[in-house]
């Protein structure tokens, strides 16, 4: 199985660095794993797959890496959420309080992370976003955010390399 990582990077699976992936199958194949679950969970709770995928661009708009913008783009398209589009693009704001705090949260996760305090949970509250939602929205900007660092790694790998 090929993963997304493996995919978007496009490492020769002859080359050194092939290899070295080809040794970490499980690493990757969790990294995918970890994907699914983030992105299409069964049960979403106010985290809709839509808005998922809108916060998921706007995450990789911020880094620059149009692979990942395009990936997640293209799973807003084939949700019910394309009212949400706004929210992909950096200081995008929708209108509604809720969808407009948790896209801050995500640019504060993406950008300035050590700068997250309990204040901005408070904040996310005060939007009316429930403690399990907040977890999940967590879970979405680390695991985002780890894929866009895993990425650049390897093309930084792949570009020493060649």
């Amino acid at each position: 199985m090929t993963t997304l990582i493996e995919t978007i990077v496009g490492v020769p699976a002859a080359s050194r660095l092939g290899h070295a992936l080809n040794a970490r199958t499980e690493i990757l194949r969790l990294s995918e794993a970890a994907h699914d679950a983030v992105l299409l969970p069964r049960e979403p709770g106010g985290l809709s797959h839509g808005l998922r995928a809108a916060l998921a661009a706007r995450m990789c708009r911020h880094v620059g890496d149009g692979a990942l913008i395009a990936h997640y783009e293209s799973y807003l398209v084939h949700s019910s959420d394309l009212d949400l589009a706004v929210l992909t693009r950096p200081g995008g704001v929708c209108g509604d309080p809720l969808h407009d705090a948790m896209a801050r949260h995500v640019d504060l996760l993406t950008l300035s992370p050590r700068e997250a305090t309990r204040q901005d949970i408070a904040a996310l509250k005060v939007a009316g976003v429930s403690e399990a939602d907040i977890v999940r929205l967590s879970e979405l900007g680390a695991f985002v955010n780890y894929q866009l660092r895993v990425l650049a790694g390897l093309r930084l790998l792949k570009e020493v390399e060649a």
